[in-house]
């Protein structure tokens, strides 16, 4: 109907146009003349004839031709133009009457008169009524124009009679001089300036009008042709060109109005001025002509009006049909999303805390769904107010409203489903916790009723009401009819759960017989005379176990004692048919086991709580903050030095978040029967824990960050819509909280199942998460080295990390700055990885948090293959000795505690111990490939000294190889120049000792070790390779560390530096690097058999254990290999 009426306005509106269009055609007889005053202004001007606006008696335009001298030289096309024009202002009515024509020449002469008669009959455009001439006043004149104009009357060809006249007066007689301008003695009031300008204004308002009917023509076609678009884009761009072009036309009808007032007002003026004069013809015709264009605008602006509504009504409803599709669109798509979502939530759980836990999921999902469902709901209600209004769309609104109630009911309906089955659960979960806790109770009350107070008959008969009292607490919480739980949960019973209730019914069962049991044997006791009796235990055969065994141990038949079993001292044991068949069972009571087990659930229960809420607050954080940064409606909040930031922020928490969410979560709570075995998930998981690792890497810079921008709008905008009481940095400190609670967790579990099955997994998990968190924790500091040009990762993996006191004893250093050097301590923190050691020195920076952390500038490196170690310095027990390239460089280490010197003096000599392994490996490889090898032992009457000249030319000519290995003790020609950028480039030096050494000194004088090795090395040269017995033990130290027992056997391998040999216990196969002054005593001059004996010695002597370094021969071989 609104398509209909719309239709007919634009008819209207049309049929408006046309008859405006033709009003404004019959103004300016374009039709006749498309000539306007404007075109022929100039022509006009000149006045050689105009149009008074005077009339005949019948009503006659009258057109004047005053006394104009240059008539003859106007350009035949000026005069045909103006002719044209005056004969096209009256109207056509009054120009078919035939116009008079008045010609003034009473100032001329007949020729002129005569010439101008024939330019007017030749060219005259319309027709003629009369022509008046008013002849020459001169008597010569005069008479020669009556005589030639009698003479020459037919020359004029005029079809009207022309008429000469001689004086005003006669022309007064054919036309009244209230119709003549004063110029011929009329009284007709005449400006030709005035006219022109009248003349011009009314076409040009004319033509105004014209245009604008045009334009709304056109506008109007367009509107009623327009196709409604399809899309909101199209259909608001519309809407929008539609609007703009109305208000340009409604601007122009308005300025045409305002045109047509003002000209109406310059017609009326010149009658307001003098009231008495009356208008003329024209003047009537233009004042008529003007009102009824002005009446015919203000009547197409109204219809115009009224035709646009509707065209903007339909524009309208079209943009709101277009919105509504596309919300439909949308939202359809959103629930149809949520309906997929909720087939998803089958889980019906595992436990209570499970449940609870998918129940809060259930009830955050259908919050966070509300939006979708309310806004399916408004969009409906929208859709019904459209049909209310009339919208023409009726028919496509209708079942789309419906479609959006129904996909909002079928959606309630699934989450109200889904939740009834979840109560369900809850419900039975609830029962079957209540069960369990019963069967508990009833456990810790059978194993702490004291057997002592039971043997009397007293005793038996409170202990015999104290059972029954608690039986009948199990009314109220046991698994009344196992075929009525199947019943009334089947909907919910998967395998899973089907099995947990029977398990716990068995539980039950068996609780329940173990109390029967119980009192079977106290009603003997109370039905018993009273007499003196040993207090003993009941034997163990008259206990069950608990129905729940471990993972992996089978339930064997249960064979019970006979009632008169006899009673034993000593506690409850579990008897052999309660474990396994064949099985020995575990010693300790029932009571302490069942305790143990109830502690152990405890524990997993607060580990599967805290997890579950550790993922949820991570999935909150990246939900309501990560995500948030993405929002195209928060971008406004995020502050510069925050934006494109969201990885350093969060770094890799949503990583975290779905290794507990989607895996860890998930296998922890399978051990929920089993909490003793949960270390079996830990180990499995170990490696995705690493992941820790990287996130506390990224915290230092997350942290500066969040210092920087914590005022941002954005954090309290998310704080406030997460109602959080924290700020976020609370929350991205719960990962670095979480990795240290699991070691807490897991010692907790460990101290209550030492005799379980499990304890050695927990154990193994629980060195695990230690040893992460000291590899987190040394990655936190390794982070923090500046100034290391090479990469750290190629100097092994990091052992150890600590801050030390450090001496330095440069041998090729200044005097002075050697001197200084011993008495100054440095501090220095060292970090040990498997192919160098590092010193660096500690800064601390200014802040809070891990602003304060410390950052360590590297100073040097020392390279694992060429260090050696000296384990004890005298005068204090924290120092021990790393020295470098055959101690041209010695470092006297301080550590904070003798327990710290210990675990890295033996990490230190582990990495030593390792690279000597690896060297005989290659000596020995490199022994089968070569013609010649190393001396075989020494028969009894070889000389030891051939074999040695055949030895030491082999040793000279290795010492030779670039790639031999430094240090353990071996000789260093020449320590080869490392590439710069590799980590070895800096080494120490006398120079840097200064620098370092200010503001820090010592209380206590440092001690020395070289006046002990110089002495080391002092003694006889002529020790040969080869083996030799011990025949005295006066050197304590050598014996301590070749583990030495007078007798034993003993190999010299070969001559180190300094003085050195590697010797090789063969009864014990110690091996160890001893002085050769000690050695010396010990050897005899006749053959390979002798005395191993030294003088006294300190204990800072530079002996070195038996992993402190490696033999030359061995470096050789290693060189070769990795050559």
């Amino acid at each position: 109907m609104t398509l209909s009426l719309l239709s007919l306005l634009s008819r209207d509106l049309s049929t408006l146009w046309l008859l405006l269009k033709t009003r404004t055609d019959e103004i300016m007889h374009h039709d006749i003349s498309p000539l306007c005053a404007a075109d022929i202004r100039d022509q006009l001007q000149k006045r050689f004839a105009y149009l008074s606006g005077g009339r005949g008696q019948d009503g006659s335009p009258v057109i004047t031709f005053p006394d104009y001298p240059a008539f003859g030289d106007v350009p035949d096309q000026d005069f045909q133009n103006v002719m044209t024009y005056l004969t096209s202002i009256p109207s056509l009515q009054d120009a078919g009457i035939g116009f008079i024509l008045v010609i003034d020449r009473r100032q001329d002469r007949w020729t002129s008169v005569k010439a101008s008669i024939l330019r007017i009959a030749a060219s005259f455009p319309a027709n003629l009524q009369l022509v008046l001439v008013l002849r020459p006043t001169g008597f010569f004149q005069r008479t020669l124009s009556d005589l030639a104009f009698r003479f020459n009357r037919d020359d004029f060809k005029m079809k009207v009679p022309v008429i000469m006249l001689s004086s005003v007066p006669e022309l007064h007689g054919y036309i009244d001089k209230s119709q003549l301008t004063e110029d011929l003695g009329g009284t007709l009031a005449y400006c030709h300036s005035r006219w022109l300008r009248h003349r011009t204004a009314i076409e040009s308002f004319a033509l105004l009008v014209k245009q604008t009917a045009q334009m709304l023509q056109t506008f109007g076609t367009e509107l009623a042709e327009t196709e409604l678009p399809n899309d909101v884009q199209s259909t608001s761009s519309v809407l929008l060109a539609h609007t703009e072009k109305k208000d340009r036309a409604k601007e122009d009808m308005r300025l045409a109005l305002v045109e047509g007032r003002r000209v109406l007002e310059s017609i009326h003026e010149p009658l307001a001025r003098s009231p008495d004069q009356s208008p003329n013809q024209d003047q009537l015709d233009s004042q008529s002509t003007v009102h009824r264009l002005l009446a015919q605008l203000n009547e197409t602006e109204a219809a115009f009006d009224e035709f646009w509504a509707k065209h903007q009504q339909k524009l309208e409803q079209c943009l709101q049909l277009r919105h509504f599709e596309q919300d439909f669109r949308e939202v359809k798509s959103a629930l149809d999303v949520l309906a997929q979502k909720v087939t998803t939530f089958t889980d019906v759980g595992n436990s209570l805390a499970h449940v609870q836990h998918l129940l809060k999921d259930l009830t955050g999902f259908e919050e966070k769904s509300s939006a979708a469902v309310q806004r399916a709901r408004t969009l409906s209600q929208e859709g019904e107010r459209l049909i209310e209004h009339k919208h023409y769309a009726v028919d496509s609104i209708r079942p789309k409203c419906h479609e959006l109630r129904h996909l909002c009911d079928q959606f309630a309906a699934d989450v109200e489903r889904r939740r009834g089955l979840l109560g369900k659960s809850l419900e039975l979960h609830g029962l079957l916790e209540a069960s369990m806790k019963w069967c508990d109770e009833g456990i810790y009350l059978l194993a702490s009723q004291p057997v002592d107070k039971c043997q009397s008959q007293d005793g038996a008969e409170a202990a015999l009401q104290e059972l029954e009292r608690f039986l009948e607490t199990g009314a109220e919480n046991k698994i009344q009819e196992l075929s009525k739980i199947f019943q009334d949960y089947e909907p919910i019973l998967t395998k899973d759960l089907l099995e947990h209730v029977q398990r716990v019914f068995q539980k039950q069962e068996s609780v329940e017989e173990m109390f029967h049991r119980r009192q079977a044997s106290l009603k003997k006791l109370a039905a018993k005379q009273t007499r003196p009796v040993q207090p003993v235990a009941p034997r163990p055969e008259a206990l069950t176990k608990s129905p729940c065994p471990s993972p992996g141990i089978r339930r064997g038949s249960e064979n019970h004692s006979s009632e008169g079993s006899a009673l034993r001292r000593g506690p409850y044991r579990r008897a052999k048919s309660e474990v396994s068949e064949g099985r020995q069972g575990r010693g300790g009571s029932t009571g302490d086991e069942e305790s143990l087990a109830v502690l152990r659930r405890h524990v997993m229960k607060e580990l599967l709580d805290t997890e579950r809420v550790y993922v949820e607050e991570l999935l909150c954080v990246l939900e309501g903050y990560a995500a948030e940064m993405d929002n195209p409606l928060m971008t406004h909040l995020i502050s510069t030095g925050l934006q494109n930031k969201k990885d350093i922020l969060f770094g890799n928490m949503e990583e975290i978040y779905h290794f507990h969410n989607r895996i860890f979560l998930r296998e922890l709570e399978n051990y929920t029967d089993c909490p003793e075995l949960v270390g079996r998930c830990f180990l499995e998981r170990m490696e995705e824990f690493q992941i820790y690792e990287k996130y506390c890497q990224n915290k230092p810079r997350s942290e500066s960050l969040w210092r920087q921008c914590s005022d941002c709008p954005f954090f309290q905008e998310c704080q406030k819509k997460l109602d959080h009481k924290l700020s976020l940095d609370s929350y991205l400190l719960k990962p670095v909280q979480r990795i240290t609670k699991y070691q807490l967790l897991l010692k907790e579990m460990l101290k209550y199942s030492k005799s379980c099955e499990g304890a050695e997994d927990l154990q193994e998990a629980l060195s695990s998460i230690l040893g992460i968190l000291k590899a987190v924790n040394d990655s936190m500091h390794l982070i923090a080295i500046t100034g290391y040009e090479g990469n750290l990762s190629d100097l092994g993996r990091l052992l150890m990390q600590g801050s030390f006191s450090v001496w330095t004893d440069h041998k090729r250093g200044h005097a002075k700055v050697k001197d200084l050097a011993r008495f100054k301590p440095m501090q220095r923190h060292l970090f040990l990885h498997e192919k160098a050691v590092l010193f660096c020195k500690r800064r601390e920076e200014n802040g809070e948090g891990y602003e304060k952390a410390p950052s360590y500038s590297y100073k040097q490196s020392l390279n694992m293959t060429a260090v050696g170690i000296t384990e004890n310095v005298k005068g204090d027990a924290k120092k021990f000795e790393i020295w470098y390239n055959a101690r041209e460089e010695v470092y006297i280490i301080q550590a904070p505690t003798p327990e710290i010197k210990a675990a890295w003096v033996s990490e230190i000599r582990k990495v030593l111990t390792s690279q000597l392994q690896a060297c005989r490996e290659a000596s020995q490889h490199r022994a089968l490939e070569q013609s010649q090898s190393l001396p075989l032992p020494t028969p009894a009457g070889t000389s030891p000294l051939k074999a040695s000249t055949r030895n030491i030319k082999k040793l000279e000519e290795r010492k030779t190889d670039p790639l031999s290995l430094e240090g353990y003790g071996g000789p260093t020609p020449q320590q080869r120049a490392p590439e710069k950028g590799k980590g070895w480039s800096k080494t120490s030096h006398p120079s840097e000792t200064p620098e370092d050494n200010d503001g820090w000194s010592s209380t206590e004088e440092p001690v020395n070790s070289s006046d002990a090795e110089e002495e080391g090395r002092a003694g006889p040269g002529k020790l040969v390779p080869g083996r030799y017995t011990v025949t005295r033990l006066d050197e304590k130290g050598v014996s301590d560390v070749l583990a030495l027992r007078s007798g034993d056997e003993v190999e010299l391998v070969q001559e180190g530096d300094e003085g050195l040999w590697c010797v090789r216990n063969l009864s014990s196969g110690v091996e160890g690097w001893v002085p050769a002054r000690s050695l010396s005593t010990l050897l005899c001059q006749g053959g390979p058999v002798g005395c191993l004996s030294s003088p006294e010695s300190s204990a800072g002597s530079a002996v070195l254990s038996p992993s402190s370094s490696c033999s030359e021969s061995c470096t050789a071989a290693l060189a070769d290999l990795q050559g």
